[in-house]
């Protein structure tokens, strides 16, 4: 069995997903399983995304990237999985600071953000113009890879009108961009008691494990 390398970007640590990310940065973490790929075979997928990326409350192999990347280990797929997901991050967090994660050579980008500009009640165009700009920017950088748009969905708090027009940005962005999309990242998960931590926004280890097959379901077929 091939042995992949599962890297954690160093992440925000926020009590909850929607805090401001201003805590202290954690250290790296690395953990490896089984035998390296030959020289030169490995392959990259970057990971970007909020708390439910970086797996806020889980340990680190229980976030749903470190389980994609168990999929990809049983598989004998040589891919390395990078989680730069940041708990408390909006979509102009992560526009921030993606040419810093973008200088790492990529061949798979999946963005998942938006989520806390929907806790927040952040402006949905702001927040379209920001993953657009994401996209844009991605593209630019690295022309090869190919991208995975990973969709959300708002509160149901906060209307019909905002939620129906959060809801159709990621779609849309999917088919301006000729992208590969995710429809909703906790499908499955979301409203489930049973699933999510205490504070019913967090997937637990069984969710998680739901949320990596929403996401593997789709990543799949383009790893072959």
């Amino acid at each position: 069995m091939l042995k992949c390398t599962i890297m954690l970007l160093p992440v925000l640590a926020c009590g909850r997903a929607d805090q401001t990310d201003s805590r202290a940065v954690g250290e790296t973490r690395e953990s490896s399983v089984s035998a390296t790929p030959a020289p030169g075979t490995e392959r990259t997928i970057l990971f970007i995304g909020t708390s439910l990326t970086a797996g806020l409350g889980l340990e680190p192999e229980q976030a749903y990237p470190a389980l994609i990347q168990e999929r990809i280990n049983s598989a004998e797929l040589s891919y390395r999985v990078v989680n730069a997901g940041v708990s408390g991050e909006t979509s102009a967090g992560a526009l921030g600071r993606l040419d810093w994660l973008l200088k790492q050579q990529v061949d798979i980008v999946v963005i998942e953000t938006g989520a806390n500009d929907g806790l927040r009640a952040l402006s949905v165009n702001t927040m379209r113009a920001n993953i657009d700009s994401i996209i844009t920017r991605v593209k630019r950088a690295r022309p090869a890879a190919r991208i995975v748009l990973v969709g959300m969905e708002a509160p149901t708090n906060l209307g019909t009108r905002y939620t129906g027009r959060f809801r159709e940005v990621y779609p849309d962005l999917a088919e301006e961009h000729d992208l590969t999309l995710v429809p909703f990242l906790l499908e499955g998960v979301a409203a489930q008691p049973a699933l999510n931590q205490g504070d019913g926004v967090h997937p637990n280890d069984a969710g998680a494990r739901i949320l990596a097959d929403n996401v593997w379901k789709i990543l799949k077929p383009m790893l072959r």
